[in-house]
């Protein structure tokens, strides 16, 4: 790298929400982030795979082991922090998550993300989140056995998100996690769940501002059909 580029990469000072100690974490400057395309589950593809901000959502905190994303709230109800201490803390020998991450140590980061999250009483809807990115991250290893795990795990958790409406008041609208619930299924190859999801996606077209999913689930229905139909020769 000449002394003219700038590098994608730089180091942002995080404050831990449960132990409140400072640390760094490695994020990557958003200009220097170029998708070429998306998966119909929204997996981004980026031009340089080099630089992936899906490694570095998560921030670990060195000095408790506490991991947290950018969709956590600040909040702890009571009895949370407690155990947090003794299921995360209580065991964790301290070590950076700060520098440059391979994708091994980033599935870590989210597997130590999502346990923080259960233990602090997260949204499901977050949760669904990070395990869904796992699963990206799998599928760009292409582990396929891996990538279907941590889909399905995602897939479980928005049906929960969904049915306790925990979406509400958040950036994903219920058609949006209808939606993800019948992708996530059709990708795991449960049909009945998938075709169950895309109909209700499909139904809610009316009164839906989001055109965009309306049009991906009607795609789907039609590959669906045109399996359907090819079964049954």
């Amino acid at each position: 790298m000449s002394l003219l580029e700038v590098s994608p990469f730089y180091e942002k000072k995080m404050q831990c929400l449960l132990c409140k100690e400072h640390f760094p974490t490695t994020r990557i400057r958003s200009r220097q982030v170029r998708v070429a395309e998306h998966d119909s589950d929204f997996r981004p593809i980026y031009i340089n795979e080099e630089i992936n901000p899906l490694l570095y959502n998560v921030a670990v905190c060195p000095h408790c082991g506490f991991a947290s994303t950018e969709d956590f709230s600040p909040y702890f109800a009571p009895g949370t922090k407690e155990m947090i201490e003794k299921n995360i803390t209580s065991q964790w020998h301290s070590r950076s998550f700060g520098s440059i991450r391979t994708k091994e140590e980033a599935i870590e980061s989210y597997k130590l993300a999502y346990l923080s999250a259960n233990f602090k009483k997260e949204k499901y809807l977050t949760m669904a989140g990070m395990m869904l990115r796992i699963a990206w991250i799998y599928r760009e290893a292409e582990d396929d056995s891996n990538e279907k795990r941590y889909l399905r795990i995602s897939r479980d958790l928005y049906i929960h998100s969904f049915s306790e409406g925990d979406h509400v008041g958040t950036q994903m609208s219920e058609t949006r996690v209808q939606y993800m619930i019948a992708e996530l299924s059709w990708r795991i190859r449960d049909r009945e769940e998938a075709i169950r999801n895309f109909s209700r996606v499909i139904e809610s077209q009316k009164r839906s501002t989001e055109p965009h999913l309306i049009e991906l689930a009607k795609d789907r229905w039609q590959e669906i059909r045109g399996e359907n139909s090819k079964s049954n020769k």
